[in-house]
């Protein structure tokens, strides 16, 4: 096989003989080569077949900033989970549990640690996603020496749930991508920008709606237990997209007779201020 692109030494795209785009991992894989060059297949650790060409995009771009070792983790939780579940995954949550699980480690090294508002339901809802986010929990701290809250097996288990669904079949599904895309125009008029639609970064963004819209238009509220100094510190590092928060609350209260909580304010702010500094950065 011909490397058909670098992204770095460990991550290389091939074509096989058939001509299906692969994404090949190994360490030193590419180390002193140059696209159309053959490489060293003893090398190989992973292999990642991907039809879905959003998901081939998404998943090419996180391998840009991703460690070898936080992929080849994301894709043994992936495993583990279709041979518990006996389920048909969409290829997507190979870009959202890998950024994701990559995302949560390196936020809690720094300190940082985010409520799930949703844990209590998803353990009620969703045990056997939820049981798998727990060994995902016990997988990362044997690799990494990191032990992860169970707010994150909750957000695991979500990226599992989102993977299983039929989106078509999802009821209110109108009514939920409308309300997504009244806040996606509502930051887009606030920061004047246009968004990469193919990025990762928008694309976190939207499924963190999908998963706010489901909840509230079904009125499923929660008590607020935000970590008060936190939501504090968010609020005055991420002032613009705080404010963008509060001008989507209004529209949400005046519309849908619905009053976020700061729990909910806090996530709006923390995802705002990612996709939009991401867009300012290029």
């Amino acid at each position: 096989m011909k490397i058909e692109k670098i992204f770095n030494n460990n991550v290389v795209v091939v074509k096989d003989d058939d001509e299906m785009e692969k994404i090949v991992m190994g360490r030193g894989i590419a180390f002193k080569k140059k696209v159309g060059e053959e490489f060293d297949q003893s090398k190989i650790d992973k292999v990642f077949t991907l039809s879905n060409k959003e998901a081939v995009n998404k998943f090419q771009e996180l391998i840009v900033d991703i460690s070898i070792e936080h992929m080849e983790l994301a894709e043994e939780i992936i495993s583990y989970a279709k041979m518990q579940q006996g389920k048909k995954l969409n290829e997507i949550v190979y870009v959202s549990l890998v950024d994701h699980i990559f995302t949560s480690i390196i936020r809690f090294q720094s300190g940082i640690t985010i409520k799930n508002v949703l844990l209590w339901d998803i353990r009620r809802f969703y045990k056997q996603e939820f049981s798998i986010g727990l060994k995902a929990l016990d997988m990362i701290e044997k690799r990494f020496n990191v032990r992860l809250p169970e707010d994150e097996a909750g957000f695991i288990a979500l990226h599992l749930v989102n993977a299983e669904m039929d989106e078509e079949n999802i009821q209110d599904m109108y009514q939920i991508t409308k309300f997504m895309q009244e806040i996606i125009n509502i930051v887009k008029y606030t920061f004047n920008i246009a968004f990469d639609e193919d990025g990762v970064y928008y694309y976190r963004f939207v499924t963190h709606l999908k998963f706010f819209a489901q909840r509230m238009l079904s009125r499923n509220t929660y008590d607020d237990e935000t970590d008060d100094e936190l939501f504090e510190v968010i609020k005055n590092k991420y002032k613009n997209s705080y404010d963008c928060v509060n001008n989507i609350s209004e529209f949400i209260l005046k519309k849908y007779k619905y009053s976020l909580s700061n729990e909910e304010k806090l996530y709006l702010t923390i995802h705002i201020e990612r996709v939009i500094y991401k867009l300012m950065k290029e």
